[in-house]
């Protein structure tokens, strides 16, 4: 039975009389009276018993007329939800983030998401920037934050860009590593950050580093850094004010611009659409100023 037919026996079922019913729903008598005949047909019960005074419910009409205000209920209220989600975000925001970004600058925005639409869900992936790209091209998730400059034909927005620092408690000036006996701590990454590393270091030292030692995860690269271990070249995204008792020296290439990493937002045009999508974009541009 369809919504409108449950509404018209709600409506009869109120006013008990063809000529007020016909009057709320703004049609004849008769044709009111046909649709009636024809739903009870289709059920094979009379729902009203028909007087000079009007309409009286049947015990069948009474579980009929029951179920069609059950029904009619359940429809608005269906539709009053489906009216909140057009003014409220919903859904989930599938994300696959660089490992660095998804540890000092993605908690913050997350945060604000989670406070400000408390109905969205989020669904967070971290790792290698090439593994995001596998992501994005798989179609797995909504938005990937990707280190580098990756090549991508969807919606490509720049996030940030921060400075590489040499850091380390005992070495103040760059060419020192070449006489220091202390390691190198270097932590695995996708093969661009790597590279671009290792460019920076031959164009510089025209030579290896003496001693390194490489860790699977850029905190940990950073805490053995910061306790002296050795030194380390770590993204300004990842030095946070609390880190004043080591130097942190910027690098510089052979034109003495400095060393930098950009951050990019990448994403199909189908996804910017989602108001999920669109709430967590504008905390970013709240948080980038762009």
């Amino acid at each position: 039975m369809q919504i409108s037919e449950l509404s018209m026996l709600t409506v009869l079922a109120e006013e008990m009389n063809m000529r007020k019913a016909s009057e709320r729903l703004f049609v004849s008598q008769p044709a009111l009276s046909q649709r009636l005949q024809s739903i009870e047909k289709a059920w094979g019960f009379k729902i009203f018993l028909r007087s000079q005074r009007g309409l009286t419910t049947t015990p069948a009409g009474e579980r009929i007329i029951e179920y069609a205000k059950e029904m009619v209920f359940k429809e608005e209220k269906v539709r009053e939800e489906l009216s909140e989600l057009e003014s409220e975000v919903s859904g989930t925001l599938r994300l696959a983030v660089a490992s660095i970004i998804g540890q000092h600058w993605l908690p913050k925005i997350l945060k604000k998401y989670v406070n400000r639409f408390p109905h969205a869900k989020i669904s967070l992936i971290t790792g290698w920037s090439s593994e995001i790209l596998k992501s994005l091209y798989e179609d797995n998730i909504h938005l990937g934050i990707i280190r580098g400059n990756p090549e991508w034909k969807g919606i490509k927005r720049h996030l940030l860009t921060d400075s590489l620092y040499l850091v380390d408690k005992e070495i103040s000036n760059v060419d020192d590593v070449l006489s220091t006996e202390r390691p190198f701590i270097q932590f695995k990454s996708d093969s661009t950050y790597y590279q671009e590393i290792q460019d920076w270091w031959l164009r510089r030292f025209q030579t290896s580093p003496k001693r390194t030692i490489v860790v699977d995860q850029i905190e940990t690269c950073k805490q053995m850094a910061l306790n002296g271990i050795g030194y380390a070249i770590l993204p300004a995204v990842t030095l946070d004010d609390c880190d004043t008792e080591v130097y942190k020296i910027p690098l510089r290439d052979e034109n003495d611009k400095p060393l930098v990493r950009d951050t990019w937002l990448l994403g199909y045009e189908a996804s910017f659409k989602l108001r999920q999508v669109q709430a967590f974009l504008e905390l970013v541009r709240e948080e980038t100023g762009e």
